[in-house]
């Protein structure tokens, strides 16, 4: 008991010290299991929820994290909403147009595109309480990521489950990041891609170039925090007005 509760005021010291999680505007609930740390609650972005995991699972002592964390939505939709929203996503964006794309609600499977020649794979995905959960197989990393992003943009979203596996297996490096991240920020209407320089070192991307207002800023830097294995963002981009 006496060891819980060190570990409990190591747990909230390292989440008080992260400004970007904002413990007291954004409470987390956390309980400690066998040396386990569980994080429940809402964080008031992707950059939070990820710093939140890290910065906990650093702390000595501490044997695993449980993710229970949820990022608040600009705006709360319902599952349905979400799910076409989704949809039209996976179906429109020109790096997926060979996957199949099915959705999962309510018990029932319903196809929203069949490929079967030259395919890229396949997507099932679902929602449930704002949370986006896919599943299936696509051909590359990049396809993995790039369905993730698209996730994560659609309005409503309060977290993504990217489950998809990659067949054959690919080895993932720094590079794929960067060649998936390059192709998110050409995806964004809201960034100017061409004025943006992205590296990657142990997955850990770094961000230069300038912008033309700090939401710019703040867009391409959340689109980096939302690709799958990014462990933090380094955002040196500067605001040129």
């Amino acid at each position: 008991m006496h060891d819980n509760h060190m570990m409990l005021k190591q747990v909230r010291r390292a989440l008080e010290h992260e400004p970007r999680i904002h413990l007291h505007q954004y409470p987390i609930r956390i309980e400690i299991t066998g040396g386990a740390v569980v994080l429940e609650g809402e964080a008031p972005d992707i950059a939070a929820k990820k710093l939140a995991l890290e910065r906990v699972g650093a702390i000595d002592g501490v044997r695993g994290v449980v993710d229970r964390l949820h990022v608040v939505p600009a705006a709360r939709r319902g599952d349905g909403a979400i799910q076409d929203s989704l949809g039209e996503f996976l179906l429109r964006e020109p790096e997926l147009r060979n996957c199949t794309v099915r959705v999962r609600a309510k018990g029932r499977i319903e196809s929203l595109r069949e490929v079967t020649a030259n395919a890229s794979g396949e997507i099932e995905f679902a929602v449930v309480d704002g949370i986006i959960t896919l599943e299936g197989a696509v051909i590359s990393l990049s396809h993995k990521r790039i369905a993730g992003v698209l996730a994560w943009w659609t309005p409503g979203c309060r977290d993504v489950i990217n489950s998809l596996d990659v067949q054959p297996d690919e080895v993932d490096t720094d590079d794929e990041v960067v060649d998936a991240l390059r192709l998110a920020l050409e995806m964004d209407p809201l960034v100017q891609a061409d004025q943006i320089q992205a590296s990657c070192r142990d997955f850990v991307v770094t961000l230069d170039g300038y912008v033309r207002t700090q939401e710019e800023k703040r867009q391409a830097e959340l689109d980096a925090w939302y690709l799958f294995a990014v462990d933090r963002v380094v955002n040196k981009i500067e605001v040129q007005r």
